[in-house]
């Protein structure tokens, strides 16, 4: 079994769909066992609603989700280098993670979690594929980290 990092960072595109529900899915299921913050490459879209309503489903809240992407993280005072494990959702994240590595060190894990936004042509559709990113990111999770911390969900 891994041995568990004391701050993870979950990244995708744009920290808004598949990296925020990451990271409030660990925030539920591992409470502040590990500290928990997600970033996008990119800043230029909120959390999406498809997101937050599938995570509403679980007992994760989104709607108060901050967009940020890794240069905003570090104007703010999160330095990269204060993480010892990035999990990296998409392949721009991943080469975004290795980049840091030349500089810091820290560990980068890519877990390839499918980009749900494009898909499905109407709600119940979309919702689905929502769903199965969803869901995929928790067996991950846990998977990685174990079963959630007693008196989480």
């Amino acid at each position: 079994m891994e041995t568990h990092p004391s701050s993870v960072l979950f990244a995708c595109d744009h920290n808004a769909v598949r990296s925020p529900m990451a990271e409030g899915i660990m925030k539920r299921d591992y409470g502040t066992t590990i500290f928990v913050q997600s970033a996008g490459v990119h800043h230029d879209m909120e959390v999406d609603g498809f997101s937050v309503a599938v995570c509403e489903e679980i007992g994760v809240t989104l709607s108060k989700h901050m967009s940020r992407s890794f240069e905003e993280m570090e104007e703010w005072g999160d330095q990269i280098d204060g993480y010892d494990l990035i999990i990296a959702l998409s392949p721009a994240s991943q080469r975004a993670a290795l980049e840091y590595t030349r500089y810091y060190a820290l560990d980068v894990e890519y877990w390839p979690i499918f980009d749900p936004t494009n898909l499905g042509r109407n709600r119940e559709e979309k919702l689905a594929v929502y769903r199965q990113a969803r869901d995929q990111i928790q067996a991950r999770i846990r998977d990685r980290f174990g079963p959630p911390i007693e008196g989480e969900p």
